[in-house]
């Protein structure tokens, strides 16, 4: 790419557009669910757990590899090992997982859209209704709504980093954040939210089991944008003069601030409207929570605000989570877009063009794959479960590969890298570095045991989707 590569205009600025980067459907879809069925509390103990003393090494060693090459993941990797072909492959997955993410983050980000519009206009009584879902995401109105988004995303995509990425961030993150206070804080004034505030936080123990590890670890990877090449990505567009530690632990504490209000609002509004929950049955919880289940927490609002007051609310829910989901799609795009601009020379405009036309036939297949078309419905069989192409491309590149991208990066780090190298990248614009508790402690866990947990549970995540067993089968 000639010319000067772009920066954030400051530390602001790029923790935002990196918290908006790992705040998305995952904090605040996806941790609420694995909460609600991994046992609530229990679930929230080990998760903070593997965010401090797993991914903070790990977000810190993709963030300080793009800073110091200056390049996308797959240029990172080759200027760093001189183009050998072992490391490229390091390089291609980085790249190649979080184009696959944002392919199914379009189809995720499309419902959001459509249930803000439709709560927005009113519409929240048939939102509620058990059979709306189904006939939304196989009507034809979905494309509509596709079609709008797309336009949106390359708009932002094409205002570059600054005028872009960032200016978005800048707007969307602060008022993200209040949102979701102001609606925990209302949630949590009603009747029975004790009960959930309770499961959510008071741990039993003996509900840690190694599926909930596994959900925790999975979850943790995912909502901070690890092993997508997002952090190397961004790291390129920060400057010598801010601290990598120090981002990385802010945009860490932003994230899991958003996950652990997100499971305030949730857990404790579906014990508000059904105090008889049992928690058993929280176990089967999925996705569909948001898209069946809250409409109808929030139709139930009407006893006390009116229809209108309801659908509101609704909307501002459903307008948190786009927003979230929207941020998170364009940092997850700059990805190949930093590619196809450092390795092919391509414009920004041509990038985003480029990038669009190669996936514009898999968000396709990705949205017909729930009834609308037989043949990726029905896409393949393993596990012992038949498969739609969405199915197969959540289970590939968002289950299975994000713990495998991590541990090539610790390795690439220490070993191929080197950690002298490494350290004296981490102390630009972050004296303190040296000998702090920090450098120790990330030294010694990249090097050791981090690579060691990551590696596992990608064979056992490869095991559980693949093959229908777990390797805690045989413990």
């Amino acid at each position: 790419m000639s010319g000067q590569r772009e920066q954030f205009r400051s530390r602001l600025g790029f923790i935002l557009a990196a918290a908006g980067s790992a705040v998305g459907i995952g904090n605040l879809v996806g941790f609420p669910v694995n909460a609600a069925k991994s046992g609530g509390a229990a679930f929230l103990l080990v998760y903070a757990a593997f965010v401090l003393f797993i991914c903070l090494p790990v977000m810190i060693a993709e963030m300080s590899l793009g800073r110091h090459t200056q390049r996308n993941p797959l240029g990172a990797y080759n200027s760093v090992s001189h183009n050998s072909g072992v490391w490229r492959i390091g390089g291609w997955l980085a790249i190649i997982t979080p184009f696959m993410i944002a392919v199914f983050y379009q189809v995720l980000t499309v419902w959001l859209l459509a249930y803000f519009i439709g709560a927005l206009s009113g519409n929240l009584d048939a939102m509620a209704q058990p059979q709306y879902f189904g006939e939304f995401i196989n009507s034809n109105t979905v494309f509509v709504y596709l079609v709008v988004l797309t336009i949106l995303i390359g708009f932002i995509l094409n205002s570059g980093v600054q005028k872009g990425i960032e200016r978005l961030a800048k707007v969307l993150m602060p008022t993200l954040f209040v949102m979701l206070l102001l609606l925990t804080a209302f949630v949590l004034t009603l009747p029975n939210a004790l009960i959930g505030v309770k499961y959510y936080l008071v741990p039993d123990l003996a509900k840690i089991s190694p599926e909930v590890i596994s959900n925790a670890l999975a979850q943790a990877f995912f909502s901070l944008s690890l092993g997508m090449g997002i952090l190397i990505t961004y790291g390129s567009y920060v400057s010598k003069r801010e601290s990598i530690s120090g981002g990385a632990k802010m945009v860490a504490l932003v994230d899991t601030s958003v996950a652990f209000f997100a499971g305030l609002l949730i857990l404790p509004a579906i014990f508000v409207f059904n105090p008889a929950t049992d928690t058993g049955e929280l176990t089967t919880s999925s996705v569909s929570l948001v898209f069946t289940f809250l409409p109808k927490i929030f139709l139930s609002l009407q006893d006390v605000f009116g229809y209108t007051g309801a659908n509101l609310f609704a909307s501002a829910f459903f307008l948190l989570v786009f927003f979230a989901a929207l941020t998170s799609q364009v940092s997850i795009l700059q990805v190949p877009i930093s590619a196809f601009q450092d390795e092919l020379g391509y414009s920004r405009l041509k990038s985003v063009w480029s990038l669009g036309a190669c996936a514009a036939l898999l968000v396709i297949a990705c949205t017909v794959s729930f009834g609308m078309v037989a043949f990726f419905t029905n896409f393949i069989s393993y596990g012992g479960a038949d498969k739609s192409f969405f199915d197969v491309v959540i289970d590939v590149f968002y289950d299975t590969i994000l713990p495998l991208n991590g541990f090539i990066v610790c390795l690439f780090v220490m070993y191929r890298w080197k950690t002298a190298n490494w350290n004296q990248e981490l102390t630009e614009g972050d004296a303190a570095f040296v000998g702090s508790w920090t450098q120790k402690y990330v030294n010694f866990s990249v090097k050791t045991f981090i690579p060691v947990v990551l590696f596992l549970v990608f064979i056992n995540t490869v095991c559980i989707k693949f093959f229908g067993f777990s390797l805690t089968d045989y413990l």
